[in-house]
């Protein structure tokens, strides 16, 4: 394994430009907006996906308070249009304008969007926020989420005025129903195609372009809705019974990209530490961490929330780069940052990079900061070499330009 860091950026925040991207290449982008996780996905043959379009409420004073991050690079556009100003900056040149996929980790504000007040209403009649926003404004060939129906019916009205849902201060079922407006109009006018993640397989995001020209690349979906897939064929299990909802979290999709001898994992909010802060062999960190197996970069889970990266997870995947796409000062957890530092759990460097680091953050975490590679940015994994080597980009988030910050690599895949 090797790995050296150079740092690229001048004087002024006038740095280099992000090299165009190459048939060959697998490009993953994780964009800072401060309003959640958002990342861009272009594939070796230039297929395109988009997981998740966070975008919290600019009305609840939580968002507009110290605890959570600014919208960057500024106010002059909302969350969704910056996502797609970055995807129109990065988009393979000369390809339709397109998202070949999208895929909504769970139905949570800052992975999907948030309804409020100051939402304008696109021409379908649905609110203008997140996943919807972003829709509207670059054509989706293909939107993949986690289904409504099980283990609850999200879509039943009895189910929807239960307390958890009726009382639910971010306002899941309301974003829920302009959601499903978006996806009815979206549907009729422009043919997109919406779809539950189907667990086990992965003839379901594939390369549009030119497939055969990279055998190596696939897209694994290893689990949602508590259903896991366990590691054989398309075969599942599912850890919660129809009518039992365990919270949004833990019905999180999750994927794996392979290419060749490269993988990488995302997972959404699943999470693997119980309420009185120990490691729980039931909860849905610990099921998946064996079919998930050691990857050379993860996403953390829950954004290094306290109640993340259990140590069983962390010494099954261990991986060489962690990334933590974050957006308030709860995270990550001091402890969650002692245990996927932890050479106990596993042996070898590890790099840490993190979208941004809230001043709260930093006064608990202290001295640990320094494990960080970098603590604020888009972060951009490159992959060359049919998935031999990668890279690590930090680009400027408060810039328009999002010119590089820093380069890391090249690593050796696994």
């Amino acid at each position: 394994m090797f790995a050296f860091a150079l740092t690229l950026i001048g004087i002024g925040g006038h740095g280099q430009q992000l090299p165009a991207w190459e048939p060959g290449f697998l490009d993953i982008h994780h964009i800072n907006t401060g309003r959640g996780d958002a990342a861009f996905m272009v594939f070796p043959d230039g297929t395109t996906m988009l997981v998740d379009a966070g975008d919290m409420s600019e009305t609840h004073p939580r968002t507009t308070s110290s605890r959570n991050a600014k919208l960057v690079p500024n106010r002059s556009k909302t969350a969704p249009e910056w996502i797609v100003d970055y995807i129109d900056q990065f988009t393979p040149k000369g390809q339709e304008r397109r998202l070949d996929y999208a895929l909504i980790t769970h139905y949570h504000d800052d992975h999907f969007g948030e309804i409020d007040s100051l939402r304008k209403i696109a021409t379908g009649g649905y609110q203008l926020t997140g996943i919807m926003e972003v829709g509207t404004l670059i054509p989706i060939k293909k939107l993949l989420d986690r289904g409504f129906g099980f283990p609850i019916n999200l879509k039943d009205a009895h189910v929807q005025s239960e307390e958890r849902f009726s009382k639910d201060a971010y306002g899941m079922i309301p974003t829920l129903k302009e959601y499903w407006k978006f996806i009815a109009f979206q549907s009729k006018t422009m043919g997109l195609e919406n779809e539950a993640l189907k667990v086990g397989r992965k003839d379901q995001i594939v390369l549009k372009n030119n497939p055969n020209l990279y055998p190596g690349f696939f897209v694994q979906n290893v689990f949602s809705n508590g259903i896991i897939w366990t590691g054989e064929g398309n075969s599942t299990y599912s850890l919660f019974k129809k009518g039992e909802y365990p919270g949004e979290n833990p019905l999180s999709n999750g994927i794996r990209i392979d290419y060749g001898n490269f993988n990488y994992y995302t997972g959404g909010d699943i999470s693997g530490i119980g309420s009185y802060g120990q490691p729980d062999m039931g909860a849905m960190e610990s099921h998946v961490a064996p079919v998930i197996g050691p990857v050379d970069v993860a996403t953390l889970n829950h954004h290094g929330n306290r109640d993340s990266q259990n140590p069983y997870y962390v010494r099954t995947i261990r991986p060489r780069v962690w990334i933590q796409q974050n957006w308030t000062a709860d995270h990550p957890g001091e402890e969650v940052l002692r245990r996927i530092t932890s050479k106990t759990l596993y042996p070898g460097e590890r790099d840490i990079f993190s979208t941004i680091m809230l001043q709260g953050a930093k006064d608990v975490i202290g001295g640990r900061l320094d494990q960080y590679k970098s603590q604020e940015g888009h972060i951009v994994v490159r992959v060359y070499n049919a998935g031999n080597t990668y890279e690590i980009y930090v680009l400027n988030d408060t810039s328009e330009e999002r010119e590089i910050r820093a380069k890391h690599g090249p690593y050796k895949a696994r």
